[in-house]
This record gives C-alpha cells, sequence and structure tokens, in this order.
C-alpha cells in the first residue's frame, strides 16, 4: 500500500511533513519544528505518531522534539553526526542505512552542504524525497562555510539530481517566492521558469504553497541544478568554467541577492 503524506506549515515558514504506513499504522514526522503545528496536523488526519526522522541539528527542525516525544514516547532517529545535538535520540544513522515506518523503507542518504551532519530519506517505493534544507523547490539551502564546502553541496545537489524525474520532492521550508526572484533573475530566458513562477504566486494568493515539486521540474527551473546550463554561467561570468565554480558563484550571488 502507497505511503499517504501530510504537509502543514510550522513556525514562521518551514514545512512539515507526516509520512503513514496505512498497512501498520505507523507515522513519522520528518522533523520536528514545533510541538503545536505537528500535534495540529495529527488531529487533522486522525494519525498516532510513532517515529521522528530528523533530516539535521538546527534547531528550526529539532526543537519540537522533547515536547512530541513525552507525549508520545515516539522513536526519534538521527544523523549520527548530531547525535550529541539532537534532543532525545534513540537511534542514529548514516550514509547506507534505512530507516522504517511500519511497512514502508527509506533509504539514508548524507547530504552535507547546508551543515556537516545533513541526511535527506529517500522512499524509493513511493517515489518520495525528504529533502530537508538541501533541495529547495527552485532553490537549494544556504552552505554553512564553517563546516562545509560549495562542492559539498553541489555533490548533494548532484546526487538528488539523478533520482527519477518522478521523484516526489519535500522540503524543509517555503522559500518560493524569493527563489523564484533569484531564478528569473539568474535564467531569465527559461520559459518553464516563468511558468513556475506564475504558478507559484498563484498558489500563494491562495494561501496553498508549491511543495512537493519534482526531480524533473527542478532540473528543468531550479537555477543551482542548471548550473552546468551555459546560460547560467554566462550569468555569473563562469563562462568555461567547472559546473561546481559555477554553482558557488550562483549561491554566493543568491546570498546577497
Amino acid at each position: 500500500m502507497p505511503a499517504e503524506i501530510h504537509l502543514f506549515r510550522c513556525l514562521d515558514d518551514n514545512i512539515g511533513a507526516l509520512i503513514r504506513c496505512p498497512a501498520t499504522g505507523a507515522c513519522a514526522a520528518i522533523d520536528a519544528p514545533e510541538e503545536k503545528a505537528v500535534l495540529a496536523a495529527l488531529e487533522e488526519t486522525g494519525w498516532a505518531l510513532s517515529d521522528i526522522l530528523v533530516t539535521h541539528r538546527h534547531a528550526d527542525h529539532v526543537q519540537g522534539i522533547p515536547p512530541l516525544k513525552r507525549r508520545f514516547g515516539c522513536r526519534v532517529v538521527a544523523p549520527a553526526k548530531a547525535k550529541a545535538e539532537v534532543p532525545d535520540a534513540d537511534v542514529t544513522i548514516a550514509e547506507g542505512d534505512t530507516v522504517k515506518v511500519g511497512e514502508l523503507s527509506g533509504h539514508v542518504w548524507e547530504t552535507p552542504g547546508h551543515c556537516r551532519d545533513h541526511v535527506s530519506f529517500w522512499f524509493a517505493g513511493d517515489r518520495a524525497l525528504f529533502a530537508g534544507d538541501t533541495l529547495f523547490t527552485l532553490g537549494c539551502g544556504r552552505v554553512n562555510e564553517s563546516e562545509c564546502t560549495f562542492a559539498d553541496m553541489w555533490h548533494s545537489l548532484e546526487r538528488l539530481a539523478a533520482l527519477p524525474d518522478d521523484a516526489m520532492v519535500y522540503s524543509g521550508h517555503d522559500y518560493v517566492m524569493s527563489n523564484a526572484k533569484f531564478a528569473l533573475a539568474a535564467d531569465p530566458d527559461n520559459a518553464a521558469l516563468k511558468e513556475r513562477a506564475g504558478e507559484a504566486e498563484a498558489l500563494r494568493q491562495e494561501g496553498r504553497f508549491m511543495v512537493p515539486s519534482t526531480i524533473g521540474a527542478e532540473k528543468a527551473t531550479n537555477p543551482f541544478l542548471r548550473a552546468g546550463k551555459p546560460a547560467l554561467a554566462r550569468s555569473v561570468d563562469r563562462e568555461g568554467k567547472r559546473v561546481g565554480e559555477v554553482f558557488e558563484a550562483l549561491r554566493q550571488w543568491k546570498n546577497r541577492f
């Protein structure tokens, strides 16, 4: 039976996600930005929380863990590289591990760049990628240069971009409008991007957000996944340079944008 996935807003711009195994009733939250929003989502769906799968240690992704753990006794699965920094972690995971939510199975991929401990969860059977703060709709995470390099982030994005085009991308924040503005500045002649930017604005006016996306849509419109295209190299005066250099220039431009 396919996974059931429910998305909801948390804090100012976080996007919470629940993934449930319909065969067993097991239900995991992807990160726990805040208790209140997770509880509201559980009440809305009628699901019971059994697990929290943590993508990385940043406070806006883990601060809801302690009260949820006290309330539900749920299992907390955290990146091994953040074992000491994720509250109430029961299980640690690393590259190559598998997480189970009932009968659902997710591959653990280490995707550093935004921070050293970041992981993404790829539920291949359900074509669902929980990318945390690595890959966003029309964007990518900011590189924490005290822990990682731009090359780390680029390699992580390359890996995610190699997934099937129909893979659904569930990201940890709704930055779609600011990402769209930058994307249009970097890739102004991209017709598919113009269409998506218009769609994003229409959804915003309806109080909705453009998550999930798909890998195929991101490869067609996300400037960071398009760093290998001549148009993007031209936009940052890096024609003829390595793709990683183009990506770094794009990400630094976005930091200043």
